[in-house]
Formats: structure tokens, C-alpha cells, sequence
């Protein structure tokens, strides 16, 4: 899935009074958002977007493809397990492993900033790193020990869900 750009062979110059010279191309910046679910890419020249794109991850289905393998491989083999050789403590993974579905969004993130900087200049490169504080979003003038212990402090979890829900088990008839 490319986006739709259009490549020049040749140069293009400015106007027909400057022949010689090539025309002034502003630099762009790639803005990366990246997100569990999804990430978003922005070229902006000029502090103005001029073109934007969300990629759509595939880690769930990279996982669920992952287990499904792995189901198969115990099936084979318990099939015969009589004289196979115990296997279990002898893997050790190498330094920098991350999970396969983390790769996928890193590379495929890197493979898409490589396409974008093929098809115009790009002299920076922003990556947007937020961390969320939802306690003080919800409540903004929270602080102290109020902020250290939370809404459900000193609740056991029994306890709390048994209010919540009316003393009424969930898979009986709650909400």
C-alpha cells in the first residue's frame, strides 16, 4: 500500500528566465505518533501538513498466529513424547529480543519514515513520546497521599466488586 506520489526524472527548473538555476525546495519533517493500535505519520513543510497517514498494526493477529503455531508444535509433540529428550531449559534469548509483535511495529514504522524520505526532503524526524497521568486527568487537583493510594485504598478487591455489583455475582444476573 504506497501512497500516491509521482517520481521526476529530470530536474525541474524554476522558470524560463532562470534556466540555470533549480528551484528552492523547503525541507519537510516526518511527525510520527506511534500507539498500540495504530500509528500516525505527518509530513509537514512549513508548519503546515501537507500529508498524513494512520498505519494500522498487526500485533494481535501476529500473536494469535504465534499461539495457533505453537499448538501445533505440543500436538506433534505429544505425539511422541516417549523418547524425546527433555528440551525446556536450554533456550536463552539473545540481547535486544524484543517480541515479535513489537518488532513488526518497529520495523514496519521504520520501513514506511524510509519510503517517506525517498519521496521528499526530510531534514528532521519527530517522534511523539507522551506518557499519561490518568489519576490526575480525572482529577486534576489531586496530590499527597490522596494521589499515592488511589480511589480504592484500604478496599479489598472482593470487597469492592461485591458493592459495585449489589452483592449480586456477575455471571448470575449483573451488569
Amino acid at each position: 500500500m504506497y501512497p500516491f506520489t509521482i517520481i521526476l526524472k529530470t530536474a525541474i527548473r524554476q522558470s524560463r528566465r532562470c534556466a540555470n538555476e533549480y528551484p528552492i525546495v523547503s525541507p519537510c519533517q516526518v511527525k510520527i505518533d506511534p500507539g498500540s493500535k495504530m500509528t500516525g505519520f505527518a509530513l509537514v513543510q512549513n508548519g503546515q501538513v501537507i500529508w498524513g497517514m494512520e498505519l494500522e498494526h498487526r500485533g494481535g493477529l501476529i500473536k494469535k498466529k504465534l499461539e495457533s503455531r505453537r499448538a501445533v508444535r505440543r500436538g506433534r509433540r505429544n505425539r511422541n513424547t516417549r523418547y524425546r529428550k527433555p528440551r525446556f531449559l536450554n533456550r536463552r534469548r539473545p540481547q535486544g529480543w524484543l517480541p515479535p509483535s513489537l518488532e513488526h511495529r518497529i520495523l514496519t514504522t521504520q520501513t514506511w519514515v524510509k519510503r517517506l524520505i525517498k519521496f521528499c526532503p526530510v531534514n528532521e524526524i519527530w517522534v511523539e513520546r507522551v506518557k499519561f497521568d490518568t489519576q490526575k486527568m480525572q482529577n486534576p487537583e489531586i496530590s499527597g497521599v490522596e494521589y499515592q493510594q488511589g480511589e480504592l485504598a484500604g478496599y479489598e478487591v472482593r470487597e469492592y466488586l461485591l458493592e459495585k455489583w449489589g452483592e449480586c455475582a456477575q455471571f448470575v444476573g449483573g451488569y
